[in-house]
């Protein structure tokens, strides 16, 4: 059994790089296994390995500079979620490219998952969810805004033009985990939005602590391993993944004519060329090569 670790937390790093190679071989070292993205804001990322390995990653997060209080997410897996350890530097750790946004300085009001319903259900409130396109569109929360964003970074955007329809509203935002709403809702705060909220622990916390028959939640949650996607007491869900375009189907989605296994799906068999689908197809035929090594 896997234990998974899903983490992000912002704070001052000065230089991201030193940090990096201690933690990348602690991981190996401990057989954990994910992404972790350093920057100057903070940390973000999802590991997964045995429960004495995360233990100690851990607590080696846990002691670098302004880290004491980090908080993850624990869910655990039969089958490993991720192939490697990637230890990267970023510009941001989640990006919304807005340099004066700053979480360390404020945020909205957390909101728990036990008293997220009936805040979104108070007539006042619009709800925003902050997540992209592809993972709006397999699960999300009753009555939802969904800004059909591709990436984060086009949020601001998409507020500038929408913000009139939220006048003399409360804001209440969530997304996977937290880390795009504490963002998004300082971003909100500076634009001038007085009432902002955010489900604290995001939509993997909800469904770990609310119970189905007291949901709002309606289908399932994307996850960023080899889950694919969860539901209430994160509960692997159905979903798997084109590895064309990164976005999650379902198994009868397979049985469509511009499904083609690590090539394409429905959703982005227009999207690409057939140079494209070439390429895809012969690292497909070396994915295959190598299994069949052993490798």
């Amino acid at each position: 059994m896997y234990t998974i670790a899903a983490l992000y937390h912002f704070t001052r790093f000065d230089d991201p790089a030193a940090l990096k190679p201690a933690l990348l071989e602690l991981c190996i070292a401990e057989d954990v296994t994910g992404t972790l993205l350093l920057a100057g804001e903070g940390i973000n990322g999802t590991i997964a390995g045995p429960r004495a390995g995360i233990d100690k990653v851990i607590a080696h997060l846990r002691a670098l500079p302004g880290c004491s209080d980090l908080e993850w997410k624990e869910a655990t897996s039969e089958q490993a979620p991720f192939g490697r350890m990637k230890v990267r530097l970023k510009r941001e750790i989640v990006t919304m490219g807005q340099p004066d946004v700053d979480p360390r300085a404020r945020v909205g009001h957390y909101v728990d998952p036990q008293d997220w319903n009936e805040l979104i259900s108070a007539p006042d409130v619009a709800v925003i969810d902050t997540r992209n396109d592809y993972e709006v569109a397999i699960g999300t929360f009753d009555g939802a805004v969904d800004p059909k964003t591709g990436s984060f970074g086009e949020f601001p955007a998409w507020w500038e033009a929408n913000k009139e329809r939220f006048h003399n509203k409360r804001i209440a935002m969530f997304c996977t985990g937290g880390i795009r709403c504490e963002k998004s809702t300082n971003f909100l705060l500076g634009q001038g939005v007085e009432d902002v909220y955010h489900l604290k622990g995001g939509i993997l916390r909800y469904l770990e602590e609310v119970p189905a028959d007291e949901s709002t939640w309606q289908g399932d949650c994307f996850v960023f391993d080899n889950r694919v996607s969860v539901g209430h007491g994160l509960k692997e869900g159905p979903h798997m993944l084109c590895h064309g375009c990164r976005r999650p189907i379902l198994p009868e989605d397979t049985c469509r004519p511009e499904y083609e296994a690590g090539v394409s799906c429905h959703n982005c068999a227009e999207e690409t060329s057939e140079e494209d689908k070439n390429r895809f197809r012969e690292r497909q035929k070396q994915m295959a090569l190598a299994r069949a090594r052993g490798a």
